[in-house]
């Protein structure tokens, strides 16, 4: 008789500045194999596997995340078992929430929205504490013009110049829900610049780099090297001009997660 598998939703929140991405590399630091390595530690006689909503990359970090925990035995008390994570998880990782799922539930076909932010400012060189937060411009910006540039990319286009060249890739049409650059609201510092933008991006998911080279384009744009024109032209599918500047990975930082089957987002704000 096959053991009945207990599977379990975990909401979690990192920073990922000294991390290569969320996936496990040999010879790395990944959000992935930190949450592994914890898990072994606090429950070492017990068999498991984690599957994460997605992969960031290097540098880039999540304010809402969840991975999927397949354990052979069921976990008893859920606050003690996410007081004992938190102990044991280094101070840039922090686990949030944790509720039981049917097997039915999958974390990758039942993703219904992801929305990303990428912060950033522009002029003078920031104090050095704001390097895992903020991508820093030090060329003079045309706000304005990015603003109106990044509602070009809303609704259904091909992609294929806001992607790098995979085998994963064939398919590079894609729906962005909302794309809006704003003044920052996500996050605040006393050493943060008196004034920085957020670019909030949402779709049901995206193409490898696809927001780093958007928010490329439009740094692009606001600089003076490309025209507003040249951006709503490359998202013609018979244009292909591919944008070759990847934005930081450390502006930017998946927000906000929302599932089929669940409330607004699952985790609390």
């Amino acid at each position: 008789m096959r053991q009945k598998q207990h599977t379990y939703l975990i909401g979690i929140q990192y920073l990922g500045f000294r991390y290569s991405g969320w996936q496990i590399q040999p010879g790395h630091r990944t959000i992935e194999g930190m949450l592994s390595k914890t898990l072994k530690f606090i429950m070492p006689d017990e068999t498991f596997k984690i599957l994460g909503a997605g992969r960031t990359d290097s540098k880039v970090s999540a304010l809402h995340m969840a991975f999927e925990l397949f354990l052979k035995n069921p976990i008893v008390d859920f606050n003690a078992f996410l007081n004992l994570f938190n102990q044991n998880l280094p101070p840039d990782i922090r686990a949030l929430t944790l509720e039981p799922i049917t097997q039915k539930f999958n974390i990758i076909k039942d993703a219904k929205t992801k929305e990303y932010v990428y912060l950033f400012s522009y002029g003078a060189k920031n104090h050095p504490f704001c390097a895992p937060f903020l991508a820093n411009i030090q060329e003079v910006l045309n706000i304005e013009l990015m603003k109106k540039a990044a509602r070009l990319f809303e609704g259904s286009h091909d992609f294929l110049n806001y992607t790098v060249k995979d085998k994963g890739n064939s398919e590079t049409n894609r729906e962005i829900l909302s794309c809006v650059l704003q003044e920052n609201s996500i996050l605040s510092a006393s050493f943060f610049p008196a004034k920085s933008y957020a670019l909030h991006i949402k779709a049901s998911g995206f193409l490898r780099y696809q927001i780093r080279m958007i928010m490329g384009a439009l740094i692009q744009l606001g600089k003076g090297d490309i025209t507003l024109n040249q951006i709503s032209a490359s998202l013609n599918e018979k244009t292909i001009s591919r944008f070759t500047y990847i934005a930081p990975g450390s502006g930017l930082h998946l927000n906000q997660l929302e599932f089929k089957g669940f409330e607004e987002s699952f985790i609390p704000e």
